[in-house]
């Protein structure tokens, strides 16, 4: 038991090191802090899908700005595009599961806005035909993935790929790095006067 407990502490320990140390990864960090900035101060939406524990992690991230992170401050217009279970599984049964974010994406997004999509494989079908949609639409897309970026890779104009293929050490780095997006956006946004 210890040996596992152990293991996964040194994995992900290992993973964030990773991070830390590839400057090319933690310049697209704050590139995709920044274009949530300029997109929250135009007065556009900040929109986050995934599957299973990606789609946790969309939620949890964008209640981190529609709430709150650290401090109180107005709310950010941001969700997680799996919410609305009547319209899920609507549009699952009549038009099929793959186009279930897509379509929202047609019908909910403008030019400007920013839509993040995370995938561990970056190759989750319904995230890519919605960064396709995205792309038509002019909205900015943000890919969450693992090492190789999967087909999103190739369709996200900022790619946040962390150097893993290991999916339990691929979602805690997205929490990290969603988190660490969340608080570069709070302070620059609603800045604390100390």
């Amino acid at each position: 038991m210890d040996h596992i407990i152990q293991q996964s502490i040194r994995a992900s320990i290992v993973t964030k090191q990773s991070i830390l140390d590839n400057q090319n990864l933690l310049q697209r960090i704050q590139s995709a802090a920044d274009t949530l900035i300029e997109a929250l101060r135009n007065g556009h939406r900040v929109l986050w899908c995934g599957n299973g524990g990606s789609a946790a992690d969309a939620q949890h991230l964008a209640a981190e700005l529609s709430g709150r992170f650290y401090y109180d401050r107005p709310p950010l217009n941001s969700e997680a595009l799996h919410c609305n279970t009547s319209y899920l599984t609507a549009v699952a049964n009549d038009y099929g599961y793959d186009l279930i974010y897509s379509r929202m994406i047609d019908g909910a997004c403008k030019k400007g806005d920013v839509l993040i999509g995370i995938s561990t494989s970056g190759n989750s079908k319904n995230v890519c035909n919605a960064f396709e949609k995205a792309r038509q639409l002019g909205v900015i897309t943000i890919a969450l993935t693992g090492s190789t970026g999967g087909q999103m890779g190739d369709m996200a104009d900022i790619l946040l790929n962390v150097p893993s293929s290991d999916t339990p050490r691929i979602q805690e780095s997205h929490i990290m790095i969603g988190h660490i997006i969340c608080q570069i956006v709070e302070a620059t946004l609603y800045p604390r006067s100390e």
